[in-house]
């Protein structure tokens, strides 16, 4: 009987896990999941500001309208999408960077993001910016999904 419970509650166990728990799924209707794999070199110039931590770059040559990555402690990146995520993608979707926010410059909308948290800035009931996976590993951050 012991032997029984023990086997199904391996099961149970098993079975709940899925086979990548730390998925960046966020069910967001108005943003596609692009591909991106790139890697950026520290030591070339335009990536240089990323070495020091408050720093961020735009990469124009993946994702949606492109991706900022900020260097928030020289161990941890965050990498987002620099679409609005609350509006399907337009012309004017391409958020521009002022310091740490990240602005959506479509006539009548008002979105701010923070692009340390990725969060709105007034409302955080609307989605957050779309986040990629961002590694550090030596001088090469790699940026995945």
């Amino acid at each position: 009987m012991k032997l029984m419970f023990f086997a199904s509650l391996i099961c149970i166990t098993l079975l709940s896990c899925g086979k990548d728990d730390d998925t960046l799924d966020d069910d967001n209707p108005n943003l596609i999941n692009p591909l991106v794999n790139l890697t950026l070199n520290l030591n070339l110039p335009q990536y240089e500001p990323l070495k020091f931590p408050g720093n961020s770059v735009v990469v124009t040559q993946q994702g949606i309208r492109g991706i900022v990555v900020y260097n928030v402690n020289n161990d941890l990146y965050n990498a987002f999408e620099l679409s609005d995520p609350n509006h399907p993608p337009a012309n004017c979707s391409r958020m521009e960077l002022n310091g740490i926010i990240a602005e959506c410059p479509c006539p009548n909308d008002d979105n701010e993001y923070n692009i340390v948290s990725g969060l709105h800035t007034s409302d955080p009931s609307l989605y957050p910016m779309q986040r990629y996976r961002a590694e550090r590993t030596g001088d090469n951050i790699r940026i995945f999904n």
